[in-house]
Order: C-alpha cells, then sequence, then structure tokens
C-alpha cells in the first residue's frame, strides 16, 4: 500500500519541533516587560485589531460612522474610547460644541421653542431677568388695611367721647342717659369693625402670599438651559439601552397639574444624546433592535435633526412638542454581534447599514490573528499595559494606607487579607512579567484559537494576568514567572470552566473504570471539548464511546442520546464510509444494525470531531479488534479521509494528565499546528511508527512520562495507532466477517441449504 505521507510530511512534522526556539528568537530582545514601552498613541494601544484602528484614523479623518463587528472580548468598546481620545486631542476644540441650548415658551402651554446662543451671554440674560423679576416681587406693596383700620379708629374714639360726655350729663339731666346707651353701642360696634379689619389683613398676609402669585406668570416665562457646553467636558456618549429618552430627550411628568401651579412644558424638557454629543457610542446595537429606535435612528442621521416630543400616549408630556427642531450631526459608533448583523441586513433591506457606508466603515473584528513576530510582541505590550494598570489600582486602593504608614502598614494588612504573616520584605507593587511568562500567555492565546494563529478575545485574560500578578506578590518573587501564570490558568475558571473540571473528574474515574472491565472490543476514548460563549476559551476532556455491529437488523445507525443535528449526521456519514468499504473491496452485504452510545454524555453532543472515534469503534465490533484505551483520537472523517477540527490543543492537553493513564492521542493532520503551543516549556522529539509522524512530549522532568502524539491523514492510520492493524489486514477480517453473518442469515432463512448451495448462493 502506497504511503499518504511524503517525504516533505516528515520536515514539516520535525520543524514542529523548533516552535518554542522561534517564539524565544521572537522575544529574544526582552528579558521581561519591564523593557518594553507603551505607545503614546491611544489607538496603538489596542492589539491585534489593524483593520479596525485604520478604519478608525479614517473616520476620524471625515467624521464619518463605523459599524464594530464581532465577538466580546475582541476590543470594540477600548476602540471606541480611543477614538474618542484621539479625536479629543486632535479635533476636540472644534468638535464640541460651543452654543448652550435654551428651551423657551411656544405658542401654547403644549409646544417649546429651542434656540442655541451663547453660554456665557445666555447665562447674564437670564440672571438678569431673574433680578428683574425678583425686584418687581419686591416692589409690590404688602396687602394693608390701615386706612380702612385708621377712619374705624376715629369714629370709635368720637363714639368714646361721646359715651363718656353723655354719662357725666346724665347726673344732672336723666335724659342724657339714652344719648349714652346710643354712642355706647356705636362705639362697640366700630371696636368689633376694627378687629374684624385687622384679622383679615393677618389672614391675608399669612395665608395668600400675593408677590409669588403675582410674579408666577412672568417666571413661566423665563428660558430654561436644557445644555451648557462648560459643564460637559466628554465628547462621547455612552449608551448601553438606546431609546427615544436617552437618545432624543422629552418632557418629564408634571407633578402639579391642577389649579394654576402648572409646570411649563419648555421647563419639563430635557436633551438626549444626540443634542449633546458629537459623538455616539451604542455599546450593543440588539437592545436598540429591541425596543424598536431603529426607525428614529436612520432618520435622524439622514436629516441631522429632529423635532423634540412628548414620549407617553397618556398623561402629562404626551402632548408636548417643539417648534423647532435640534441638531444632531453625529458621530455613530456601534457595536454588534454577528447574529445582530445578520437581522440589520434584514431588516429595511440593510438601510442602517447602508447609512453607516454612507460615510464611514463596517468593520470585522478579527477573533484570532496569525502568531508572527509583530503579533507575538503586541502580546508582550498588552501585558505591560496590563501590569501597569494593576499598578494604578494599587495605588488607588491603598495609597491612604501608604501615606499615613508606608509599605510596612500594606504589608501587615494584606497578612490579615491573606490569613497568614508576610515577609519582611514583601511590598505590594506590580511585577513585571519575565519572558518565560510571556510565553506562557503566547501558550494560552494559540490554545484557544487554531491553525497557527493567536485568540483575539483578551478579556478573559486580563484577570489570568492579574492572578498570576497577584501570586507572583504573594510569593513575593522579583517577576512572574511561567509557574505563576499556569497557576492562573488553573483557578482563574470561567463558568464552563469549572464545570469542564467536574466534568474532567467524572471522566477520569469512568476511562479508568471502562478500561478496566472490558476487553476494548468496540469502546474507543473520543475527545470533545466545552466552549465558554463568554471568554472564548474551550476545555477538553476525555469522551468515551461505545459502538456495537449486529448483522441481520435493519440497515440503520442508532445514536440514542441528546445528539445534535451535525452528531447525527456524522453517525450516518461513518454508516455510509463503512458500507462504501464493503462494497470496495467486494465484500457480501447484509442488513446491519449500528449502534452508537456516547457514554455517561447527559448534555448532549454536538459537532463531527467524534466521526474518526465512531468508526475505529464501529470497525473494533465489526471484527472484534480491541483499541488501546491509552490513547485518544479526535478528527472528522469524510471517506478514509481524516479532516481537521477545533479545539485539538485542549483536547490533547486534557488527556495528558500522568493520573489519567493515557499515552497518546492521534489527531489530523491538519491540526499540527495546534500542537505546538504544547510544545512550550517542555521536552520532546520526533517519532514515527511505521509511516506515521509524530510528536513526543516529556510531561516531567528528566525525559520521563512520554506522551505521544500522532498525525494521521487517514482512517488506516488511527488503525494502525489504536488498533495495530494496517488496511489489508482490516479489509480482510472486514470480509471475513461479513461472509460469516451471510452464511448466518441465511442458515436461518433456509436451513434446509447444504454447505455447497450455500457457498454458491455466497
Amino acid at each position: 500500500m502506497d504511503s499518504a505521507y511524503k517525504p516533505e510530511d516528515y520536515v514539516r512534522i520535525e520543524q514542529l519541533l523548533h516552535y518554542p526556539e522561534k517564539l524565544q528568537e521572537r522575544l529574544s530582545g526582552i528579558e521581561d516587560t519591564s523593557e518594553i514601552s507603551i505607545p503614546k498613541d491611544p489607538i496603538e494601544k489596542v492589539i491585534f485589531q489593524n483593520r479596525a484602528k485604520s478604519s478608525i484614523r479614517k473616520i476620524a479623518q471625515n467624521r464619518g460612522h463605523i459599524l464594530m463587528v464581532g465577538r466580546p472580548g475582541t476590543g470594540k468598546s477600548l476602540l471606541a474610547n480611543m477614538f474618542q481620545e484621539v479625536l479629543d486631542r486632535s479635533m476636540g476644540e472644534y468638535l464640541r460644541p460651543k452654543c448652550a441650548i435654551a428651551a423657551y415658551p411656544g405658542k401654547d402651554k403644549n409646544h417649546v421653542r429651542f434656540a442655541y446662543e451663547n453660554p456665557e451671554k445666555l447665562e447674564q440674560r437670564i440672571t438678569s431677568v431673574h433680578h428683574a423679576i425678583e425686584d418687581a416681587g419686591n416692589s409690590m406693596d404688602e396687602f394693608s388695611l390701615a386706612e380702612e383700620i385708621k377712619s374705624v379708629k376715629k369714629i370709635r374714639n368720637g363714639l368714646l367721647l361721646a359715651t363718656l360726655a353723655t354719662a357725666i350729663g346724665g347726673v344732672f339731666y336723666p335724659a342724657a342717659f339714652i344719648a349714652t346707651g346710643i354712642t355706647g353701642i356705636g362705639a362697640i360696634f366700630m371696636i368689633m369693625q376694627e378687629n374684624n379689619h385687622k384679622a383679615q389683613e393677618k389672614i391675608q398676609r399669612e395665608n395668600s402670599d400675593s408677590r409669588r402669585v403675582a410674579v408666577k406668570h412672568l417666571q413661566d416665562q423665563v428660558p430654561e438651559v436644557l445644555y451648557d457646553p462648560r459643564k460637559d467636558k466628554d465628547l462621547m456618549a455612552r449608551i448601553s439601552e438606546p431609546n427615544a429618552r436617552n437618545m432624543k430627550g422629552g418632557f418629564r411628568h408634571d407633578p402639579y397639574q391642577s389649579s394654576n401651579l402648572q409646570t411649563p412644558a419648555h421647563k419639563r424638557a430635557y436633551l438626549g444624546a444626540h443634542a449633546k454629543a458629537p459623538i455616539i457610542y451604542i455599546d450593543e446595537l440588539k437592545t436598540m433592535v429591541k425596543v424598536g429606535y431603529m426607525s428614529d435612528l436612520l432618520e435622524i442621521m439622514q436629516n441631522k435633526e429632529y423635532v423634540l416630543e412628548g414620549g407617553r400616549d397618556t398623561g402629562s408630556g404626551a402632548a408636548d412638542r417643539s417648534e423647532t427642531s435640534l441638531h444632531a450631526d453625529n458621530i455613530i459608533i456601534a457595536c454588534c454581534n454577528h447574529d445582530t448583523l445578520q437581522y440589520l441586513q434584514d431588516e429595511g433591506d440593510g438601510a442602517f447599514l447602508s447609512r453607516v457606508e454612507d460615510k464611514g466603515e463596517i468593520v470585522q473584528m478579527e477573533s484570532a490573528v496569525p502568531e508572527s513576530l509583530e503579533t507575538t510582541l503586541e502580546v508582550a505590550q498588552y501585558i505591560k499595559q496590563e501590569v501597569e494598570n494593576l499598578g494604578k489600582a494599587f495605588m488607588g486602593a491603598w495609597k491612604d494606607v501608604i501615606d499615613s504608614e508606608g509599605y510596612d502598614g500594606v504589608r501587615k494588612r494584606s497578612g490579615v487579607i491573606f490569613g497568614r504573616a508576610l515577609p519582611s520584605d514583601y511590598t505590594l507593587k506590580e511585577r513585571d512579567f519575565s519572558r518565560n511568562a510571556i510565553m506562557e500567555i503566547v501558550k494560552e492565546l494559540r490554545c484557544c484559537a487554531s491553525e497557527g494563529k493567536l485568540t483575539a478575545l483578551l478579556r478573559p485574560f486580563n484577570g489570568i494576568i492579574k492572578t498570576a500578578e497577584l501570586e507572583a506578590i504573594l510569593e513575593n518573587s522579583p517577576l512572574v514567572e511561567a509557574r505563576h501564570v499556569r497557576y492562573a490558568m488553573d483557578e482563574h475558571l470561567s463558568l464552563e470552566g469549572a464545570i469542564a473540571k467536574e466534568v474532567m473528574e467524572h471522566k477520569k474515574a469512568l476511562k479508568k473504570y471502562i478500561s478496566a472491565i472490558t476487553d476494548s472490543i468496540g469502546y474507543v476514548v473520543g475527545l470533545a471539548v466545552i466552549s465558554s460563549r463568554s471568554s472564548g476559551r474551550m476545555f477538553g476532556h476525555p469522551l468515551p464511546i461505545h459502538c456495537q455491529v449486529n448483522a441481520g437488523g435493519a440497515d440503520v445507525v442508532t445514536a440514542p442520546g441528546k445528539l445534535g443535528d451535525i452528531a447525527k449526521a456524522a453517525a450516518q456519514n461513518v454508516r455510509a464510509s463503512i458500507k462504501k468499504v464493503l462494497k470496495t473491496i467486494g465484500a457480501p452485504y447484509v442488513g446491519y444494525e449500528m449502534h452508537v452510545e456516547y457514554i455517561q454524555v447527559h448534555g448532549g453532543v454536538e459537532g463531527d470531531s467524534a466521526s474518526v472515534a465512531m468508526d475505529i469503534a464501529l470497525i473494533s465490533d465489526f471484527i472484534k479488534q480491541p483499541v488501546t484505551q491509552k490513547y485518544g483520537v479526535t478528527g472528522s472523517l469524510t471517506g478514509d479521509i481524516i479532516l481537521a477540527v477545533g479545539g485539538v490543543t485542549e483536547k490533547v492537553r486534557s488527556i495528558m494528565d500522568i493520573d489519567l493513564g493515557m499515552e497518546g492521542a492521534c489527531v489530523p493532520w491538519q491540526n499540527m499546528q495546534d500542537i505546538e503551543p504544547l510544545l512550550v516549556n517542555a521536552h520532546c522529539r520526533y517519532i514515527q511508527k511505521d509511516d506515521i509522524p509524530g510528536v513526543r512530549i516529556y510531561r516531567t522532568e528528566g525525559e520521563n512520562d512520554p506522551f505521544d502524539v500522532y498525525f494521521c491523514k487517514t482512517k488506516y492510520n488511527a488503525y494502525k495507532i489504536l488498533m495495530g492493524l494496517d488496511k489489508a489486514e482490516v479489509e480482510d477480517r472486514i470480509t471475513q466477517r461479513s461472509r460469516k453473518d451471510l452464511l448466518f442469515i441465511q442458515r436461518m432463512k433456509n436451513p434446509s441449504l447444504d454447505d455447497s448451495q450455500k457457498a454458491k448462493a455466497a
């Protein structure tokens, strides 16, 4: 049989062993991150996104729009912040609004007018109006009945004198007492009238502030300043949930709707981002799609102005409206994921995308970039930036303690936090990363991608870098070393990572139990991964698979359990592949029922990366050949060819744990570059079994505990490694099994046939 491998293929595998040297060479110019300088240009602080950075610069030049499409953690928000900083430093004084926005009463109580005016002059004018109204209120006479009280007093006094005089005269002339009675009654009446006027004056002064009521109408006519550019320093408004209220503005509810105390519409108006911010950053476009604000945004982007309207169907403010338009010449920076992009392409024939492309660009954020000298140095720069950020965070949290107690106080208080005494030379200060630690970060970035690329989903690595920093600080190490990064990788797990860790412990026991109690016929150790949607990290684990082939049943393949469509299609593909082998070698075919079982996979399986494992397990049961349980296998089977799959690095790494008892793995030839990260900081050498090349990785010091990885091009390469059989041997045993099955079925159908007749029928 001709080999599937060419001479240059073996050279390529040997070149894999030089990957750690190449990585060392790329970082040869630095011993640690203290030798790295952070660029002054804010945009250059974002790594791996050269196309997006180029687009940002062009858009900053012509004030266009930009839509960044990519997975979370690729740097969309960071780029938006850097875009604002660059524009602020270059064109900030020209972009920042110069005029204040004032609201004036409109033609009736439900209408307002807007005006753009110089803020200083507007402030002076409003202040002078307020002073004038205050003076007008103070100049009004206080409510008084003094004149009425004065005249009543005069009459009262006259009547009292007349009463006294007639009383004296009555002593001599008794008839005068009649006049005394009349004048006395009149005096009493006037006293009552005086008290009535005083009470009325007091009531009016206490309960009816006539000056305030008199000037309220004037106060309601004073314009309201809705936006003052002197008080707003940011060029960019960050909107996480865009809707009509925070994007356009509106009118607040009036709690004083009754009597004569209504708040006028222009004093209840407020402005949104369109009217105030030169740049609007919409963090997640999906939320705008959900609230239905897209049509409003499209109109404003087209007209660059809008009319402010009440946003509610009922209640105060529903009928409010502006008579004049507000300017809205905004630069729109929006972010979304690929699912939202699909909606935008369908909605209105891509109207929003058309608006963006008219004056800007739609940028696809990189989710992975090729590993090169440039990108490797960018990783080092990124680590340095995070180290500096951590240093600033330390100073922000401990500045008061450092100023008052020094670093010795920090050490004592940190000892309380960690629950143990810390060394006397302990200092809570950021540590730079050594070259080997940088290599570990590069290694992990490679593990989260494929095809020799580095993942651009960097957000999860912020926590990993910080965890490694804190571990080095607690250890009081002068630098962050590779062991600190490895510790951080184990500790800093996402939710999926924690689940994968539990699954891995379960799979260890399950795999050992199956290996110890079965004959290994029809059993194979597949490899699977759990992917984290939030972080992009993958966590591998072994996937035991058991298959059976029964003759004389229905010609079907059964794969019970929660299998996805791709996994079911892969099972059918394996069945078709086996039937093709039988036809190719001319073996007699009878109906076969093929049963595929993913052992204790309760959460379901999706993908075709187990199709090679299924094929091997089915063939193993078909020809009754044991499969070694010390090797795992992964790959997508198409005919006889094994194609690349995802997550190979993590799949292989998951079974390299010495306690699991695994000794190697078979991976697709096309995934050879995914093994490179596993060679970092490890001893390894080239190996070959027959014509199948591979790499041996030593898991412990002194070249102990070898782990062999073989690169398979066809399923027959995997047969050789896992079952020790070549193509001819497998095909011969398949033929023998199919003839036996045919003979068995013939005897079942017609027991009277002799052996010669059965042979002739066969």
